[in-house]
């Protein structure tokens, strides 16, 4: 079953490392990861997704993570109420007659065209994966030049209790 999982993490070099390391060590197989800054100065939040069969194994890995220096918290957020994104960007082959063709396909998408070329067409789509890979596959009769897709992305909606949200950041203890 895939699990989404999010650490708050202090922004350093090799923290990334140390926690795909752990997950490797585990033979857990990272399906997406997405890293990037958070409101906090000095902090990082790195949302993963992995494919893991035993559950007790998860959570022995999410404690052992939570050990680890530089991580704040870790939270599994699968089976909570969530925001989640991923985003797309698809290169087709297109020419001039097709364009009008796929503009139709991918306008119920929301998904929008950021380059035009000769014989080719960028197009950017954002949302659930399931929304993603419903497009990619539209779009494979085509003929599918390149893709490059960040990962999914979330965070807890609304106001819901988490002790990530409640913890100072590491950095700003010192």
């Amino acid at each position: 079953m895939k699990r989404i999982i999010t650490a708050k993490v202090s922004n350093r070099s090799g923290v990334l490392n140390r926690i795909t390391g752990l997950l490797q060590k585990r033979q857990f197989n990272i399906e997406s990861i997405s890293v990037g800054r958070t409101e906090h100065e000095g902090t990082s939040r790195i949302t993963f997704v992995v494919d893991v069969e035993d559950y007790q194994k998860l959570e022995q890995v999410t404690k052992q993570l939570n050990k680890q220096i530089d991580v704040l918290k870790v939270s599994d957020i699968t089976d909570k109420a969530i925001v989640a994104r991923e985003l797309a960007l698809i290169k087709i082959t297109s020419n001039a007659q097709l364009r009008s063709e796929i503009q139709g396909i991918i306008e119920p998408f929301r998904a929008s065209v950021i380059d035009v070329s000769k014989d080719t067409l960028s197009i950017q789509v954002t949302g659930k994966s399931e929304k993603v890979e419903a497009l990619i596959d539209l779009l494979r009769p085509y003929g599918i030049k390149d893709i490059a897709r960040t990962g999914v992305t979330a965070f807890l909606r609304g106001q819901q209790p988490q002790a990530s949200q409640d913890a100072t950041p590491f950095s700003l203890l010192r």
